[in-house]
C-alpha cells in the first residue's frame, strides 16, 4: 500500500475503535498517531438507524476545516485497501464527506469532514 490518499484514512473517532472497525472492515487496522492542522472537532446530535430498530439519539464527534493552522485534530492514520475505504464511507454516510488533507507528518490521506453540519 502506497501512502497516498487512495490508502490512508485519518480518523479521531469510532473508526479508531476496535469494535467499530471489526463491524466496518472484518478486522482490527493498526494505526499511527498524526495531526490535522486547520481543522478543529466539532459534536453534531443525530438519530442513530445504524445500529438499533428504534432510532437513538446520539452524539458523535466530527472534523471540521476551519483554515485556522493554530487549530489542531490528533487522531490516528489507518491504512486501508480501497475497498475497506468503501465500506468506510457506507459507515460515515450521509452525515459526512471524505475529502483529502496533508497531515503535520507530510502524509496525504483522507479524512471525513462535516462542514454543512448544525454543532452542539
Amino acid at each position: 500500500m502506497g501512502e497516498t490518499p487512495g490508502t490512508l484514512l485519518f480518523s479521531c473517532d469510532s473508526l479508531c475503535e476496535p469494535g467499530v472497525q471489526l463491524d466496518t472492515l472484518g478486522h482490527v487496522v493498526p494505526g499511527e498517531d498524526d495531526v490535522l492542522a486547520g481543522y478543529t472537532v466539532d459534536v453534531v446530535a443525530f438519530e442513530d438507524h445504524r445500529d438499533l430498530d428504534d432510532a437513538t439519539p446520539s452524539r458523535h464527534p466530527f472534523v471540521r476545516a476551519t483554515g485556522n493552522p493554530r487549530d489542531k485534530v490528533i487522531g490516528r492514520v489507518l491504512p486501508l485497501t480501497d475497498d475497506e475505504l468503501d465500506a468506510c464511507d457506507e459507515h460515515e454516510a450521509p452525515l459526512f464527506h471524505r475529502v483529502p488533507v496533508t497531515l503535520a507528518s507530510g502524509r496525504g490521506a483522507w479524512v471525513f469532514v462535516g462542514d454543512a453540519l448544525p454543532r452542539r
